[in-house]
């Protein structure tokens, strides 16, 4: 029989494709928050080698709210696969009581999964969306993290994301399959100016938008958590090597602040394709003018610039719930959105 004391201890958790993302709420605030790597493309093994090497905090018994996008991984079937190995994964895994979020359907039981998996199918965006729409009943989400761009509108409190599935998502620009780590910087653009001239790129993945982040000085290194497209090191000198070959080039054969703007361009590429996203939600005419962007994500920095551009306030998730955060928590509150708040409305 679970201890009243673990019952009060609710774990949020966001099983990704590349990232374990863990929150834990306690006495009404969150406590604790984590991220690690998981190459969960390697299968199954992947999460338990990094469930095993997260903090004591995790393993301990406690309520456990699951939300996940890794069911998308190419070791899974399909979703619906994906979805069932996840959910049956945390109901052995973890210790104490399970629920996986279902979204609009609300969290379900482990077993239950499969015939939610529609509504559990990379629905973490559901969650950040509900929880903001506590706190500010008008807003804009744009969650951009390692890999994908949430962008959701808010309205009366209530997410209003015209779709629901990756696929809608991807037809309406509430999900930009961009991101501050690893996309290739060739999804960004097929040509880069260098030196006065315009260039095609190399059609190879050489390089990630990390490299382009980590050489402008933008990408905090607590984030910067992925290989390099070369498995290299991610020093200045190896960054602006990959970055070189993207246009053909040697190292050599520009300066410093040469790599810098070619940088700069990929990095204004990307707030583009986030700022045409933006403006097609914002078309709809729904949102008030004075409605705010809500940042979250390893990119929230960029996110950031997208307010700005689109003349809003800009509000970081960790600021908007800072009430309910311990001072451990803080740091990456934000990164990991949806497991903050799973964990924050499953604790009620």
């Amino acid at each position: 029989m679970q201890s009243s004391a673990s019952l009060r201890r609710v774990i949020g958790w966001d099983l990704g494709g590349v990232h374990v993302k863990a929150a834990l709420v306690e006495a009404g605030r969150v406590q604790a928050v984590v991220q690690a790597a998981c190459p969960l493309w390697n299968g199954l093994p992947a999460l338990d080698a990094t469930f095993a090497a997260l903090p004591d905090w995790t393993r301990e018994p406690a309520r456990h709210a699951v939300t996940m996008t890794g069911e998308l991984t190419d070791c899974f079937a399909d979703r619906t696969d994906g979805v069932a190995q996840l959910a049956a994964w945390a109901d052995k895994t973890l210790h104490g009581e399970v629920a996986i979020y279902a979204g609009r359907a609300g969290l379900v039981a482990p077993d239950a999964a499969s015939a939610h998996a529609a509504d559990i199918a990379s629905a973490n965006w559901h969650a950040t969306a509900a929880l903001i729409g506590t706190l500010r009943p008008d807003a804009l989400l744009v969650d951009l993290g390692s890999t994908t761009a949430d962008l959701i509108p808010i309205l009366g409190g209530q997410p209003q994301a015209l779709g629901y599935s990756d696929a809608e998502r991807l037809e309406t620009g509430e999900l930009v399959y961009t991101g501050v780590v690893r996309t290739p910087v060739l999804a960004l653009s097929q040509t880069a100016p260098f030196r006065g001239r315009r260039t095609a790129l190399m059609a190879e993945c050489f390089a990630t938008t990390a490299d382009a982040y980590r050489l402008l000085g933008l990408l905090p290194e607590a984030e910067d958590q992925q290989d390099t497209a070369d498995l290299k090191g991610k020093s200045i000198p190896e960054t602006e090597t990959r970055l070189a070959r993207m246009i053909g080039r040697d190292r050599h054969e520009g300066s410093g602040d040469d790599w810098a703007r070619l940088a700069g361009f990929f990095a204004e590429a990307q707030l583009r394709l986030l700022h045409d996203a933006a403006g097609l939600i914002l078309s709809r005419g729904e949102l008030p003018d004075t409605a705010p962007i809500v940042v979250c994500g390893a990119g929230r920095f960029v996110a950031t610039r997208l307010a700005a551009r689109l003349g809003r306030p800009a509000e970081d998730l960790a600021d908007l719930i800072a009430p309910r955060l311990a001072p451990a928590a803080t740091a990456f509150a934000s990164t990991c959105g949806p497991a903050v708040a799973v964990a924050v409305l499953a604790a009620g």
